[in-house]
């Protein structure tokens, strides 16, 4: 399998051709927020701008909301109200796809590390595509009437940012939505296409922190010892049969170990070995169960080496949490009719769940239910993508170095899509 690299970006547009009107060039807004991202809880500047260009487009402001959130209301006479989310953080990733407007933007993480900081996710094809379809839906503003209340979300990328906006009272300060929408980039589909996936669409996300204690001492007498390594990989391999014999097999469930330290020499047992898990499921009843599962076997490792109480592992859920995403089926169906009619119904597509794990979700478990649904962009240049399947061409996935949108017709269908969907929410 070749991967496409620096070759990705020669296809790019390059002009700067599509405007929402005389004062917003999107394309100019994509370049400027992917060449300056900024990292989840730090989105100053990103947010400021935003501000800027909502309010001069007539909609009431209000900044710093949930930490750098950005809230702008519309009104525009009696009817429903429609929110429309879009997520501002970067990652802490070097750009590697040699663009012209590739970021070279270091930035200090939360624990003080200087790092090199690249909108890897499509957050900045989010946000643009989003000032896009308000302008659009500004231009068409006698074609429909309600509140549009736009959402610009801070610290998706670890899962804050919505928790906060609906702490902070997203829900009670405004207008309560009828619908809630959002898209997202896809980094399998061709620019100009958009996927839905009614139901569940995106995971539940957990990280999970193992510590297993055991008895250290050398390496050559480990009769002596017990040792944390051995009881880590037992562990590791008990972890393997919770998704194959503990969950139902028409559920869905992953379980992966994604680090493992421990020991500092060759011949020295450690007292320490420490784990750091990613749990996922769609259900909370499966996340549940996955997490209850992994308690138990730690306890009966520790029991079977014959290990005290005050010896048993440490085992600490993160404060990340992401919540499963379900996008109301009734709602998407509506989406679809209407993607169809903006688009074509050759370049909307039925896609299938993933495990990847999206904060939006959150909007849509917020009592009384409010019906929720997250659509697919595509993303990927039309040659790379015909070539890519032409020559069996792995595609840079999201988060990686070398993942760059299309952008001209990538914003441009996203504002089609989102615009159309919301003038047809509000004239149902």
């Amino acid at each position: 399998m070749k991967i496409i690299l620096s070759i990705l970006f020669i296809f790019i547009v390059s002009t700067s051709t599509l405007s929402a009107d005389s004062d917003v060039d999107l394309i100019q807004l994509y370049k400027e927020l992917h060449l300056n991202p900024e990292l989840s809880f730090k989105e100053e500047k990103t947010s400021k701008k935003l501000a800027t260009i909502l309010t001069g487009l007539g909609f009431e402001v209000t900044e710093n909301f949930g930490g750098y959130g950005v809230v702008a209301l519309l009104k525009n006479g009696e009817g429903k109200t429609i929110m429309l989310r879009a997520d501002m953080d970067g990652l802490p990733i070097e750009e590697s796809t040699g663009a012209p407007y590739a970021s070279k933007t270091k930035s200090f993480n939360q624990v003080g590390d200087e790092v090199f900081t690249m909108h890897a996710c499509g957050h900045d094809i989010h946000m643009t595509s989003l000032i896009g379809t308000v302008v659009d839906l500004i231009s068409k503003r006698d074609q429909w009437q309600g509140n549009l209340l736009v959402i610009m979300q801070p610290a998706e990328e670890v899962s804050g940012g919505a928790r906060n906006m609906i702490k902070e009272g997203i829900f009670e300060k405004f207008p309560r939505p009828d619908f809630n929408l959002a898209l997202h980039v896809s980094a399998d589909l061709p620019a100009g296409k958009v996927g839905y996936v009614p139901g569940w669409a995106m995971a539940n996300v957990d990280s999970m922190d193992i510590t297993i204690k055991g008895v250290g001492g050398h390496g050559a007498y480990p009769h002596t010892t017990k040792d944390p390594i051995v009881m880590a990989s037992q562990l590791i391999n008990s972890l393997q049969t919770i998704v194959s014999r503990e969950i139902a097999p028409i559920e869905a469930a992953v379980v992966t170990v994604g680090s493992i330290h421990g020991g500092t020499k060759h011949n020295v047992i450690p007292s320490e070995v420490r784990l750091q898990l990613t749990l996922r499921s769609y259900t909370d009843e499966v996340r549940n169960q996955t997490i209850s599962t992994i308690r138990r076997m730690a306890r009966g490792l520790a029991q079977a080496n014959g290990l005290p109480k005050d010896s048993y592992p440490e085992i600490t859920l993160k404060d990340e949490y992401t919540p499963a995403l379900f996008n109301n089926p009734a709602l998407t169906e509506k989406l679809r009719i209407s993607f169809e009619k903006a688009l074509g119904q050759e370049n909307v597509l039925k896609l299938s769940p993933v495990m990847g794990g999206e904060d939006f979700g959150m909007y849509g478990r917020v009592e009384p239910i409010i019906p929720t649904s997250l659509f697919w962009l595509g993303a990927v240049n039309k040659k790379v993508y015909d070539t890519s399947l032409r020559e069996n061409i792995s595609l840079p996935s999201l988060h990686s170095a070398f993942f760059l949108p299309d952008p001209e017709p990538t914003i441009s269908t996203g504002v089609k899509a989102m615009s159309g969907a919301v003038v047809d929410l509000y004239q149902d």
